[in-house]
């Protein structure tokens, strides 16, 4: 190859060469010494999980185990006595065999439930009811028969009337004894079971004293009657369950297993009152003028519970229980005394289940006096061991 073209050739390779250079120059760009070393590849980690924004509300977020007092949740009481709460006002409460559970009635709402310890209150029948004044379903008692036909007896205050009716299992209830007057006041009444399987029932005034003390009228009376609504055998008129009168607003109706004998609390005007009726032994007329046991200070007196040797009362307004120990002669004996003073506010019906254990009910949400966040509560405790005010 001649010395000329070669050379041509060589200078236009290195033409070539340096515009390649030029325009790698202006177009790379590297690290230099002042940034972060250069890496060959990133490291790679675990995905994260894509965090969601939560709305802002105003309040701040608790710190998890931030140390600070808890509070519980709404209608959950701190006392461990207390079984059931936020419930309506409470009227009436009959323990059921085994002593575990009980039922109980919401005056203003004809509702009566099942509750037990750690177990919420379960609706078991709904009487419907007129709640004007103190009426509504002021009474309950389970039959004489309960372990085999799972009936229920209350007493309930209608459109009309004042009545005795019957509940049975998945049943509307049936009223076995209408026609007891209503007013716009002494619409209370009560039923329970006497120790020989007789259904005592006492019934309120209506406001009426006059019809109270008339012997024709349902009124201001005690009656015994059978599981039907006829009068009892062995009523002093075959014809009629009247055994007693003069009542005005009873509270409740309760046996006492050691002495057979039946005990019927009343607000009776002047004063509160406690009646004893003996088996075999109506109360004949003018029952409430020879009472056991008075209450000159009218404490309101409400529901009863009859346990071997003592007998204890709610006392609706004065907020408080009182504990009676009487003798199968008809006295008492010992100081009677009120306990649990403003613990629990109105206590309305009491009762005793076969364990021992007494329950009992509040009406606190109306009443005027103070309500807790829980009212109304069904509270069980031991029996007390004493209770004052005396008889007359």
């Amino acid at each position: 190859m001649p010395v000329s073209v070669a050379r041509a050739r060589f200078l236009a390779t290195l033409t070539v060469l340096a515009v390649v250079t030029v325009l790698l120059a202006g177009c790379a760009q590297f690290p230099d010494a002042g940034q972060a070393p250069w890496r060959e590849r990133p490291d790679l980690g675990a995905e994260r999980a894509p965090q969601p924004e939560l709305p802002e509300t105003g309040e701040p977020t608790p710190a998890p185990n931030s140390g600070g007092p808890s509070v519980p949740p709404p209608c959950v009481d701190p006392d461990p006595q207390v079984v059931a709460t936020c419930l309506a006002p409470l009227s009436a409460v009959v323990t059921l065999p085994g002593g575990q559970a009980a039922l109980v009635a919401e005056r203003t709402t004809g509702r009566i439930l099942r509750v037990a310890p750690e177990e919420p209150p379960e609706p078991v029948a709904t009487v419907p009811v007129d709640a004007a004044g103190d009426g509504g379903l002021t009474g309950l008692a389970l039959s004489p028969t309960y372990a085999e036909d799972q009936l229920l007896y209350a007493y309930a205050t209608t459109g009309g009337s004042n009545a005795v009716v019957r509940i049975a299992p998945g049943d509307v209830p049936k009223t076995v004894l209408g026609g007891i007057p209503r007013g716009a006041s002494g619409n209370r009444g009560a039923v329970g079971v006497e120790p020989d399987g007789t259904l005592l029932v006492a019934t309120g005034d209506g406001g009426d004293r006059a019809a109270a003390a008339s012997p024709t009228s349902l009124a201001g009376k005690l009656l015994r009657i059978d599981p039907f609504g006829r009068p009892a055998p062995g009523t002093p008129n075959p014809a009629s369950p009247i055994v007693g009168s003069g009542l005005h607003a009873p509270g409740d109706v309760c046996a006492d297993p050691a002495t057979g004998v039946s005990w019927v609390t009343d607000r009776a005007g002047p004063r509160d009152v406690l009646l004893a009726v003996r088996p075999g032994e109506p109360p004949g007329p003018g029952a409430a003028t020879s009472p056991a046991w008075t209450w000159p200070e009218r404490p309101g007196v409400a529901g009863c519970a009859g346990l071997p040797g003592t007998l204890v009362v709610g006392l609706e307004g004065a907020s408080a229980m009182f504990v009676l120990r009487p003798t199968p002669q008809g006295s008492f004996v010992g100081t009677p005394q009120s306990v649990l003073a403003g613990t629990y506010g109105r206590i309305t019906a009491t009762d005793v289940a076969s364990d021992g254990l007494i329950w009992f009910t509040t009406a606190n949400k109306g009443g005027g006096g103070p309500v807790t966040p829980t009212d109304d509560r069904v509270v069980r405790i031991r029996p007390p061991s004493g209770g004052a005010s005396g008889a007359d």
